[in-house]
């Protein structure tokens, strides 16, 4: 129903914040990690957001980005996981984060979120490992580049460094990330990709 809402950012609570927008004050619930990155009060935001009905409440949840969104939905959508176990998961890790760890087969990352049992967190990857994928998990690095084919090539590059990080016998999650903090990887080669991560994975 509502795509998002800009407007004044009026009230900030433990769990909730209330934005102004038309004359109407709207209750949005929004991730832990969110709160660091909010404006000050009487400030202007834009929240990307979900609309909950159940028989008893309508909630609003919010996010600072399409991605965040997006994921959020992914998670409702596992059964067992509902709009406040989301909430918890994606306050406890990025959007980015929890996709390396399905990637990997993290369940033991997954489940240091708030109520989420080690249980949860395996159904969690079962359900999703088929919904993400590394071009999702390198997709805001890559949105600045304008050529589509540019992206394409540098997908594959991202994509075969990861591989042979992890021939070389270190960790996909460790892979993924190493891959993911290297700079400018959309103008290099996967050698360059390859070394340049080998040297993040010191650093980690």
């Amino acid at each position: 129903m509502y795509a998002y809402i800009r407007g004044i950012l009026a009230e900030v609570e433990e769990d909730v914040i209330v934005v102004e927008a038309g004359g109407v004050g709207y209750n949005i619930y929004i991730t832990g990690q969110m709160f660091d990155i909010l404006p000050q009060r009487g400030s202007e935001v834009k929240i990307h957001t979900y609309l909950s009905v159940r028989e008893d409440a309508m909630q609003l949840f919010g996010f600072p980005t399409r991605d965040d969104l997006k994921f959020f939905k992914l998670l409702i959508g596992v059964n067992g996981i509902g709009p406040k176990g989301a909430l918890g998961i994606l306050s406890a890790m990025s959007a980015d984060d929890l996709r390396f760890a399905v990637l990997a087969d993290d369940a033991k990352a997954i489940s240091r979120a708030p109520g989420i049992g080690a249980k949860t967190a395996q159904r969690l990857i079962l359900e999703l490992k088929d919904k993400v994928s590394l071009e999702d998990a390198f997709e805001q690095k890559l949105a600045n580049t304008a050529d589509g084919v540019r992206q394409n090539n540098t997908n594959a590059a991202q994509s075969e460094a990861v591989q042979a990080l992890t021939a070389l016998g270190y960790g996909a999650s460790e892979a993924l990330r190493a891959v993911n903090a290297v700079e400018n990887a959309g103008e290099m080669e996967v050698e360059d990709i390859l070394k340049a991560a080998l040297k993040n994975m010191a650093l980690f």
